[in-house]
């Protein structure tokens, strides 16, 4: 396949200002390949980037959440993969080493050395390190996963949240048939948490939102919630309690973005000997209001949780392939490549009487 010259990218450069630019595509060896993307996700952390919250070094391409097709690949990239020139595949987000302590012990995405796809900047070639581009760099110690071909791009791109789902929701917690889950915050990834936690038969799915989530609310019923609990109106803390005849739950996951009350209250909602897992961001702010008391008297597990494993993706990729779950239910945007900046935005509310739940961008061909 001969490949252009240069790909089309969106560079961040600065806080909120994405540029395009045409990026050289590298030639690559026997270890590496060339991605043609069909789509990349976008999600709260996209927003985050673009804010500046998390410092990531400019200009940088973002996008970690790539889906596409192997537009060119060495030969020891394609039998250490199990792929070839035309097969579509979901990236994995973190690069890893390999060799260090954490990389042995099995904790890849911890790796001492660790760096992530669209946190590269240009300055370290080839440059094409993020997914809002027509092509993408895959370095040799990449993981990749074969995805379905006859899937439309903007569902199959949807195994980065669903993953997320199944690592946070499930694996991490470990969600056993049965157990009371309450779910903070219904964005696409408190969504995928339902749709995992219903999978692996979760008793009870608590979800909560805002008043303006109604719509995320609604759906996270649709995909198995049990109840749904509007925060503006409601004492999320008091109705978790009514609902478990004050047991509280097993598990709690956080994945709401910027609040911190969540993560005071999980302490309450949680039961005796339970776990919380903190996966949504808050822009590095302190939390008011934390009684670590609670953690101790109720001893309370607390995780966190960085990005995906391959489990996670595995699991993900295998229930969108199935076609047993509505999950195209909670897409809701597809942007061209160039609008990348309004996806964010649309994302974060700020296009007034315009709600994305899941979107992603979609490359020209």
């Amino acid at each position: 396949m001969t490949l252009p010259r240069t790909s089309f990218a969106m560079v961040q450069t600065a806080r909120r200002v994405l540029e395009p630019r045409d990026i050289p595509i590298p030639d690559i060896d026997d270890d590496g390949a060339i991605l043609r993307l069909e789509a990349c996700g976008i999600c709260g952390s996209d927003y985050e980037q673009f804010e500046g919250v998390l410092r990531t070094p400019m200009p940088v391409i973002p996008g970690h959440e790539p889906l596409g097709r192997i537009a060119k690949i060495g030969d020891r990239a394609a039998a250490r993969w199990g792929v070839d020139v035309g097969d579509r595949v979901a990236v994995e987000t973190m690069l890893s080493c390999r060799h260090c302590e954490p990389c042995l012990s099995g904790h890849y995405h911890l790796c001492d050395t660790r760096r992530i796809y669209s946190f590269i900047p240009l300055t370290e070639e080839p440059g094409l390190w993020g997914g809002y581009a027509q092509y993408m760099y895959l370095h040799p110690n990449s993981i990749v996963h074969r995805v379905d071909p006859t899937l439309p791009p903007e569902i199959g791109v949807i195994f980065n949240p669903l993953g997320a789902g199944f690592r946070w929701a499930v694996e991490l917690p470990n969600t056993q048939p049965g157990d009371t889950v309450v779910i903070l915050g219904p964005g696409q990834r408190g969504l995928a948490s339902v749709i995992a936690c219903r999978a692996v038969g979760a008793g009870t799915i608590i979800v909560t939102g805002l008043a303006a989530d109604e719509r995320k609310l609604a759906l996270a019923r649709s995909f198995g919630a049990d109840h749904t609990i509007d925060v503006d109106n409601e004492d999320a803390v008091r109705r978790v309690k009514e609902i478990t005849n004050g047991r509280g739950a097993d598990v709690v996951l956080d994945v709401s973005a910027y609040a911190t009350k969540p993560i005071a209250d999980a302490l309450s909602m949680v039961r005796p000997g339970g776990t919380i897992v903190l996966a949504g961001m808050k822009g590095f702010k302190a939390v008011d209001d934390f009684v670590s008391d609670l953690i101790v008297m109720k001893e309370i597990n607390i995780r966190g949780a960085i990005g995906v494993t391959s489990s996670g993706y595995r699991n993900a990729i295998r229930l969108i392939e199935s076609g047993t779950v509505p999950v195209a239910d909670m897409h809701t945007h597809d942007f061209a490549l160039e609008d990348a900046s309004l996806a964010i935005r649309t994302l974060a509310r700020e296009i007034e009487g315009d709600e994305s739940i899941h979107s992603c961008l979609i490359p020209p061909s």
